[in-house]
């Protein structure tokens, strides 16, 4: 990597592509990276502008260069596309010729159309064809999707696993990427797929990223990168202008600089004006101060757990073995079942849920890959990927959307040499059991000997110490009196070293009356000498009260907060009143985002109630609260479209029943819905789809790339009332205003509604538009008012 930092110095990347191509002719409709081969000297002197600006990395112009954009047998050929725009750069003189990646325009599954290993497949290719030109960086821009983000990187890198990689993301105004993630636990996932920096590009402007630099800098040890646009654009004389000055630009990178952020350039309506404002300001400033290394961790796509702090708790109750009702649903393939654990061991105060789906006769790896994919969209916390086969963790750590815990490895070499590569390369931490080919010794110096082994086959893996949680493993003590005293003894030793512990804790009553006494207090035992994380039942009032006593008797608990609403409703579990059944069962379960069990409600509620009745009173006040809690921030887009899924299959039986009846629910009103000319983003459009549909519009979908004269033709054919356009484009921009000149002369009565990354109001405003969108529920609401407001 010594080739790319240089010790104390920032790495200054170039500016914006896009924006410049258009200022300079790109026409509507026109595929930047095709002027890598039309318009070649132009592109040359590009390059050359910003090197001389400052800039050390120059990003060839590919950013939308993949397979989706230029199929094989199509006038541009993807291989001399990507060829072509490297050779610019190198042949420009960059220290560092980086290819740009981008997203490929679709939304990955299950919330799209995009198989995952699809996407992995599609840009380990565009790597391929990267590498083979002469890359020597892959920059990964403007991502609204982590698990993309990931399969990008996982592309990347079996194409070319000596090439850095540098992984940027874009946030919406809340913070948050599109489908809701957070900008360090995303941070966190990727330093443990091993890219080389991290950080954000494109958005609001150099502020937005300001606002998200601390999560990241604490997050992660990793250079962070800052490549904002220059401010969000203004249409002026039909053309996009960005307030930002390259004075302006400079100043507020600098401080983006004195922050801590290393990586610097710019994105959108950036100029090689506003690349040599930026250079020279980071050259006068005071270098950063020196970075912390954070404390290790895991995460999911919007949660952090740090290990060392604080006791730790792993939810065990996913996991088959002893629990025959658990077995019986895995087996009928019934996920509610598994849902319903999840949540309620989140809800019961789990940091982490064990999954563990491995039963004879069972397909192990597809069970996996179920579980994993259902569960990470129910509940917020990261996950321990737990099973004895190194294939179902790989397949399991590759969809883990997130940095996972990894249970287990143990001492025994061939299990080590197994689990160690797979750990390094998809990032995770590691569970080390303290056995080896000889069994579990007796005594502790035997266990320290295999901790020791395993330390140091670990860093022969790049696998360091502080990423190892040790099991000094947890034996019956009624068959073996002495074995809790040498596992406490072995965890306090471990402690003292500074390593990381972690126990199953439950095993120790085995075959014993009260169980939950015995293992409350083995737990209390073992949290005193210096446990960092324990795997049992967080719906057991014993083992939690435990938890929050040493919790607040070690001074971990403000105010003593944590223990008191814990006391204040404790109901032990075996006097805890089974679930009734109620009028709003249905209700729940689409709050809930259960399509199997909202459709099998909506069913059984036919047999006492009326269809309309059910609809009114269960399925449209769950949407209006899925709705308030998508607006106030504590539900986003993968829960969003969980619980349209939901309605949605709720409303098959009760739809039918009303047709039966001859009063079957009326449409609330026709949208034509598409993403302007020159625009091959639908993922936003797409959404705004979804959930139209959900709340009962019907909806004529152009798709992507619409001609302005075919959506106001499609307006005038439905008499739709109302009219939905996107752009994520700023290039698309004036398309976007043509459109609405055309459709308001064709259809004077039509309410139209705007929406897209790179909109804001004030654009909505001065381009005649209705209402302006931010986001899919804001399109819903618009559209309810609107039609509202016409009738």
């Amino acid at each position: 990597m010594t080739h790319i930092f240089h010790d104390g110095q920032p790495l200054i990347f170039d500016g914006g592509l896009g924006t410049w191509l258009q200022a300079a002719g790109l026409a509507p409709g026109e595929r930047p990276e095709t002027w890598n081969l039309t318009r070649p000297d132009f592109m040359l002197e590009t390059h050359r502008r910003y090197l001389a600006a400052g800039a050390r990395a120059l990003t060839a112009n590919t950013f939308g260069a993949n397979r989706l954009r230029y199929p094989r047998g199509g006038p541009f050929p993807l291989e001399d596309v990507i060829a072509s725009g490297i050779a610019h750069v190198k042949a420009a003189g960059a220290e560092i010729p980086a290819m740009d990646i981008g997203p490929m325009g679709k939304l990955l599954a299950p919330l799209g159309d995009l198989d995952f290993e699809d996407a992995v497949a599609l840009y380990r290719e565009i790597g391929e064809i990267g590498a083979d030109a002469g890359a020597g960086l892959f920059i990964i821009e403007t991502m609204t999707d982590p698990m993309e983000v990931k399969a990008a990187v996982l592309g990347l890198k079996e194409a070319a696993p000596g090439i850095p990689i540098f992984a940027c993301f874009t946030l919406e105004d809340n913070g948050r990427m599109l489908t809701g993630a957070a900008p360090g636990p995303v941070a966190v996932m990727l330093e443990g797929l091993g890219v080389a920096a991290v950080g954000l590009n494109c958005g609001a402007g150099p502020a937005r990223i300001q606002a998200a630099l601390p999560a990241l800098l604490a997050a992660t040890s990793l250079p962070i990168a800052a490549m904002p646009n220059a401010g969000l654009p203004r249409l002026r004389d039909g053309a996009a202008h960005y307030a930002l000055t390259p004075g302006d630009f400079a100043a507020q990178m600098a401080g983006l600089y004195a922050m801590g952020a290393t990586v610097l350039g710019g994105c959108c309506g950036t100029t090689p004006e506003h690349i040599r404002a930026l250079n020279d300001a980071v050259r006068a400033a005071t270098p950063p101060p020196a970075r912390k290394i954070p404390p290790p961790c895991i995460s999911s796509l919007t949660e952090t757990v740090t290990f060392g702090e604080r006791p730790i708790i792993i939810g065990e109750r996913i996991n088959p073995t002893g629990k025959p009702t658990f077995q019986k649903h895995l087996r009928a393939g019934n996920w509610d079942y598994l849902l319903d654990e999840a949540v309620s061991q989140a809800s019961a105060g789990a940091d982490i849920l064990d999954i563990n789906v491995g039963l004879p006769g069972l397909d192990e790896k597809t069970a996996m890959l179920q579980a994993v994919e259902r569960v990470q969209r129910a509940v917020p916390l990261p996950l321990q990927l737990d099973s004895a086969d190194p294939a179902v963790l790989e397949a399991a750590l590759r969809r883990c959307a997130g940095k996972a815990l990894v249970n287990s490895v143990s001492g025994r070499e061939d299990s080590m040499q197994a689990v160690f590569p797979l750990i390094k390369r998809y990032g995770g931490m590691a569970v080390a059991l303290l056995l080896d080919e000889n069994g579990i010794p007796d005594t502790v110096e035997g266990r320290m000997a295999i901790a020791e082994r395993i330390y140091a086959r670990a860093a022969e893996h790049g696998i360091p110490r502080r990423d190892i949680l040790i099991d000094a493993l947890t034996l019956t003590a009624s068959a073996a009196p002495d074995a809790a005293a040498v596992t406490l003894e072995t965890l306090g030793r471990i402690h003292a070293q500074g390593g990381l512990t972690i126990l199953g804790v439950s095993n120790v009553s085995f075959g014993l009356p009260q169980r939950d006494l015995v293992n409350a207090a083995f737990f209390t035992m073992a949290l005193q000498k210096g446990l960092s994380a324990a795997i049992l039942n967080p719906k057991s009032p014993a083992m939690m009260g435990a938890l929050r006593s040493f919790n607040l008797l070690h001074g971990m608990d403000k105010n003593c907060k944590e223990y008191i609403a814990f006391a204040e409703n404790v109901t032990p579990v075996a006097q805890a009143p089974a679930p009734q059944e109620t009028p709003n069962s249905l209700y729940n379960m689409v709050l809930l985002g259960r399509e199997e069990a909202s459709l099998q409600q909506a069913k059984q509620a036919l047999g006492t109630r009326s269809p309309l009745d059910i609809i009114q009173k269960s399925v449209v006040p769950a949407l209006d609260e899925v709705g308030r809690r998508f607006a106030a921030g504590r539900m986003f887009l993968p829960q969003l479209l969980q619980c349209a899924g939901a309605a949605q299959a709720a409303l098959g039986p009760l739809q039918g029943a009303l047709r039966q009846a001859g009063g079957a629910q009326k449409s609330r009103g026709t949208i034509v819905l598409a993403t302007v000319q020159g625009d091959v983003h639908d993922i936003g459009k797409n959404i705004v789809r979804t959930m139209l549909e959900t709340w009962h519009f019907t909806v004529i979908d152009l798709g992507k790339d619409a001609p302005p004269q075919a959506v106001a033709d499609a307006v005038a054919t439905h008499e739709a009332p109302l009219c939905g356009l996107s752009a994520l484009m700023t290039t698309t921009l004036p398309a976007m205003e043509e459109t609405i000149r055309l459709v308001r002369a064709r259809a004077p009565g039509c309410k139209i509604l705007v929406g897209g990354a790179v909109l804001t109001r004030e654009f909505a405003d001065r381009i005649g538009a209705h209402a302006y969108c931010p986001d899919a529920m804001a399109a819903v609401r618009a559209a309810e008012e609107l039609s509202i407001n016409d009738h």
